[in-house]
């Protein structure tokens, strides 16, 4: 069974940066692909990053580039979102997701499992 396990969430003030971690375990991972998706009350979610595990080929919500980067540790199966100059609008439950195979990964409906979320709060 495939376990998601986010870390790192908080409150940060606006310009401030943090560092998720989402630790994935119960499988091998070559063949799927981690993606980080978030939630603001009221709001849709939002899908904020991606990431291929076996070629470390990445994607991103194209209005959060330069300020957010997925990374992977596969000594550690975790896979990382830093996230830099934050906003109050990033406020949000943020979750990590995993999907077999390696299309479609910006759209959650695609996705097979995942993890109990993340708070991450940015004060103005």
């Amino acid at each position: 069974q495939v376990q998601l396990v986010e870390s790192g969430g908080g409150l940060v003030q606006a310009g401030g940066s943090l560092r998720l971690s989402c630790a994935a375990s119960g499988r091998t991972f070559t063949n799927y692909a981690i993606g980080w998706f978030r939630q603001a009350p009221g709001k849709e979610r939002e899908f904020v990053a991606a990431i291929k595990w076996s070629s470390g080929t990445t994607y991103y919500n194209n209005d959060l580039t330069g300020r957010f980067t997925i990374s992977r540790d596969n000594t550690k199966n975790t896979v990382y979102l830093q996230m830099s100059s934050l906003k109050p609008e990033d406020t949000a439950v943020y979750y990590c997701a995993a999907k077999v195979g390696i299309v479609r990964v910006t759209l959650g409906s695609m996705y097979d499992y995942w993890g109990q979320g993340t708070q991450v709060t940015v004060s103005s």
